[in-house]
């Protein structure tokens, strides 16, 4: 008896590159106080009246099979937030509701790709793309971006890999690195699927946590509405992670099709639980702001501690709950560097790495720890850094 070959694939090489994570789980399992840096966790839990909806759902008996495709009042909800953001006319006929932003991403790439095509992501990237797009039976293809140009994908680089490929999976504001694509950016990518007929699956669970510049959604640009398709999720907007609660916009026809793949996988999202993000979503733009708030806060702080110094560059970041770090200047990885900093300060953070290989040398640290934990950790890593370019083998 054997496994498909499929599913002994979806790590490619075999290694999820999240070791360091692992390793931090299992010392604060045995004990060991650790600032962890590493997932996009909140840290607060989901605010209580979205609970208190919850709760009122499920003892009113939405406890059934709900729609498949969705509960009609959160559809439309999801509509008009799209809607508002993106100035693109959207109907509940558009989107579908999903288990979370990753069952949003499988069902994109399900959507629009067969057996054996080449589907395009950007390097760095969220750590379950190549799976997700391997999952499909698809092959994944990553176009690097660099460091020096903030992260922002080129056009022409783009356009190099895309003759012959179905689809680009963008992701803006970025997770790992808190970029913002620019408008330029956006409209270079939207030229390149136009000219080589490509679907746009474009992440955009941190839409609502932008510091700096503007989120554009490719969708709202002319001639890629029919062409793209949207991941959303209240993960991140609202603090309801383990809700898992996502959304595709996408043109009727990609959605009436991926309800048949719901149908015949998740069998759609609990209705206590969708009640409970209608809710959410009806607290409107203040409440995200409250929810987002922190980070925003982190952020600004964070700047200031890495003025002045030359060890530890800060990448610019422009949104999402992360900020990027370049420590090549200590001779080490970002694996080796996490590992050290982990076994001999107990600050957990990502290894660049475990995002691709364009963020080799890099580190994704969440902004995800009340303020002065999270501002001495810096500090402390810093110091780390500036004695390791010093003393590299101690």
């Amino acid at each position: 008896m054997h496994l498909s070959k499929r599913i002994q694939s979806i790590l490619g090489d075999g290694d999820d590159g999240w070791g360091v994570f692992y390793k931090a789980r299992a010392m604060l399992r045995a004990g060991i106080d650790i600032t962890e840096l590493t997932i996009g966790e909140h840290d607060i839990g989901t605010d209580s009246s979205i609970l208190d909806a919850m709760h009122r759902a499920a003892t009113r008996g939405h406890t059934g099979y709900a729609d498949i495709a969705g509960v009609p009042a959160l559809r439309d909800a999801v509509a008009t937030r799209l809607q508002a953001r993106t100035g693109t006319p959207t109907s509940r006929e558009n989107v579908l509701i999903t288990p979370g932003g990753q069952a949003a991403l499988f069902a994109s790439h399900m959507a629009v790709c067969d057996e054996g095509d080449t589907a395009l992501f950007i390097d760095p990237h969220y750590a379950t793309y190549p799976g997700t797009i391997r999952s499909v039976g698809a092959r994944p293809l990553a176009i690097p971006t660099q460091s020096s140009r903030q992260f922002q994908p080129d056009p022409d680089r783009l356009r190099a890999s895309a003759k012959g490929a179905k689809s680009l999976l963008i992701n803006s504001p970025n997770n790992p690195t808190g970029v913002v694509y620019s408008q330029d950016t956006m409209e270079g990518i939207a030229a390149v699927c136009r000219h080589e007929d490509l679907w746009l699956i474009s992440d955009e669970v941190y839409d609502g946590q932008v510091w700096q510049g503007a989120h554009l959604s490719p969708r709202a640009l002319p001639g890629m509405a029919e062409r793209t398709l949207v991941v959303g999720s209240m993960s991140k907007s609202h603090a309801m992670t383990g809700s898992r609660v996502g959304w595709v916009v996408g043109p009727a026809p990609v959605i009436e099709a991926a309800e048949n793949l719901a149908i015949n996988t998740t069998y759609g999202v609990p209705g206590f639980i969708q009640d409970a993000a209608l809710f959410a979503l009806r607290q409107g733009i203040a409440f995200e702001q409250k929810i987002a708030a922190p980070f925003c806060r982190r952020r600004a702080a964070a700047a200031a501690v890495f003025k002045d110094q030359d060890t530890v560059r800060l990448i610019p970041s422009g949104g999402a709950m992360y900020l990027m770090l370049d420590i090549r200047a200590t001779g080490l990885s970002g694996e080796a560097f996490a590992l050290r900093l982990l076994e001999e300060q107990h600050i957990a953070v990502m290894p660049g790495e475990s995002f691709g290989r364009a963020a080799a040398g890099h580190l994704r640290v969440a902004m995800t720890v009340e303020d002065t934990r999270f501002l001495d950790a810096l500090e402390r890593l810093i110091r780390f850094a500036q004695m390791i370019r010093k003393d590299p083998i101690r």
